[in-house]
């Protein structure tokens, strides 16, 4: 399946479904702890987030790492910022946002994704030019690791942050992680 042909599919709230390489995943939708960590998340971020960004939760990113007619990979980061201007392009034309519109993506483990988004979405986001990338553990503190893109090698970044994190990049953000769980 293309990314075009995704996104023309009908909505499915009972299901989270990607994209990868064009093969359709499904599963079910977060429990509770993983929905409350991402509302915390988000109530914590949306203050700090500028103006020229907007910050959106479980939304279908194209990550353009094939040409249109290939078989496309979708993902539905848990929280990602992506530019205001892209936000607006697709209220207005429709479509999807893409990895090129995408400031910062996040993504909450839980035990069935833990493998998947340090190893397959890490690389992925990283190929797609994603230049910041979040993982939250609730099982290790609740930790924050924070990836940025380090050329050729993919993301670096420091190790996992328990407390408090606070950084500069992609903009100013001071996290109370105790929260989180």
């Amino acid at each position: 399946m293309t990314a075009e042909e995704y996104a023309a599919t009908p909505e499915d709230a009972e299901h989270h479904i990607e994209l990868q390489e064009g093969a359709l995943l499904v599963a079910a939708r977060p429990v509770p702890d993983h929905q409350d960590i991402m509302l915390e998340l988000a109530v914590q971020l949306r203050p700090q987030v500028p103006e020229h960004l907007k910050l959106l939760v479980e939304v279908d990113i194209d990550l353009c790492l094939v040409p249109p007619a290939d078989p496309g990979t979708i993902r539905s980061p848990d929280l990602v910022v992506v530019t205001k201007e892209a936000f607006l392009r697709v209220r207005k034309r429709g479509g999807l946002l893409r990895a090129s519109d995408t400031v910062l993506a996040i993504e909450i483990h839980s035990a069935s994704t833990r493998r998947t988004d340090t190893m397959i979405k890490r690389n992925e986001y990283a190929d797609a030019g994603i230049n910041h990338y979040w993982m939250i553990d609730p099982f290790n503190g609740p930790s924050l690791t924070a990836c940025h893109l380090a050329g050729d090698l993919g993301y670096g970044g420091p190790g996992p942050v328990r407390g408090t994190f606070t950084t500069q990049t992609p903009f100013p953000t001071h996290l109370d992680l105790d929260t989180l769980g």
